[in-house]
């Protein structure tokens, strides 16, 4: 693996809270890593050691091949970070906001403009350039974070869940200008998110509960771990169809038998035993919804945690 970012043993307490013990992982050169956990389980912890917003107490963090103890500047140079809440100034025009932005990497006169049409046309930003950031609607304000976190040509892009509370049509805006970066830029996305759809998409997958790394590998083999197949059989409830399924787990609810089984192959014996109960039904693969509550005992889905 041609790691990025690697972290080892990395702690950082506050007081009493350990809010990050001891992990480790690395995050792969060019690609969408997802960085899971509940609100206080120290994603942003974690996330503000690595962009040197705040000190760790021990353990390494090699940046681009940069140690954090050494290279504090340059690994900033390295990073670009989208925030949940946006930290630019609404009064101002988009333009002066990265304007003001690029003055703190030394963007200037010829530089800064070279900058901002580059980014403007990779964007689509050039038609609220002018306009004040407050009047943008939800997608457009995302497209100019995602544009204040480029301006200095990061190598690593940092989403600290991006698409909170943003409509489907806008968040999946926001994802193909992510999925463009990747693929024109080679760009490394470390990615914090509650919809799990999106944690379905990453290449790597690190869940973290109060503090430590619980679970990791890609969607797939967290799936097959993690998660359980389901078949959806659509009829009456019935004490027939109760009886076929004793021994098994099972519920019933809005029209719906839902089972629970251990692989596809045992959905399929199922059907083959019993077809008379199987006009309507389908069978569902258990997804990354299933492995974060199996891991950790809680759902995050949705923006809830």
């Amino acid at each position: 693996m041609d790691g990025i970012i690697k972290i080892h043993a990395l702690e950082k307490s506050f007081g009493d809270v350990k809010a990050v013990d001891g992990i480790d992982f690395e995050v792969e050169r060019g690609s969408l890593f997802a960085f899971l956990g509940v609100n206080g389980a120290g994603k942003s912890t974690t996330i503000n050691v690595i962009a040197s917003i705040i000190e760790k107490d021990s353990g390494s963090v090699i940046v681009d091949g940069y140690d954090i103890d050494e290279s504090v500047d340059k690994i900033k140079s390295l990073i670009g970070i989208v925030f949940q809440g946006s930290v630019l100034d609404k009064k101002l025009s988009v333009k002066d906001n990265l304007a003001i932005r690029g003055s703190y990497y030394g963007l200037f006169g010829d530089a800064l403009k070279s900058r901002l049409n580059e980014i403007a046309e990779l964007l689509d930003l050039k038609e609220i350039l002018k306009r004040p950031y407050g009047k943008l609607s939800g997608g457009q304000r995302r497209r100019v974070d995602i544009a204040r976190a480029l301006i200095n040509t990061p190598k690593i892009l940092i989403l600290d869940e991006p698409t909170t509370g943003l409509d489907p049509q806008t968040r999946k805006s926001v994802w193909d200008i992510i999925n463009k970066l990747r693929q024109e830029k080679s760009m490394t996305v470390f990615l914090t998110t509650h919809y799990m759809e999106e944690a379905n998409e990453a290449d790597n997958v690190v869940i973290i509960d109060k503090g430590k790394i619980v679970a990791e590998g890609t969607p797939v083999s967290l799936k097959n771990r993690y998660s359980k197949d389901y078949v959806y059989i659509y009829c009456k409830e019935s004490e027939y169809i109760s009886g076929i399924l004793d021994g098994k787990t099972y519920s019933y609810h809005d029209g719906a038998y839902k089972v629970v089984l251990d692989s596809c192959e045992e959905a399929r014996d199922l059907i083959v035993s019993h077809p008379d109960i199987f006009g309507d039904f389908e069978v569902k693969k258990g997804d990354m919804d299933d492995v974060f509550l199996n891991v950790t005992g809680r759902e995050l889905q949705g923006g809830q945690a």
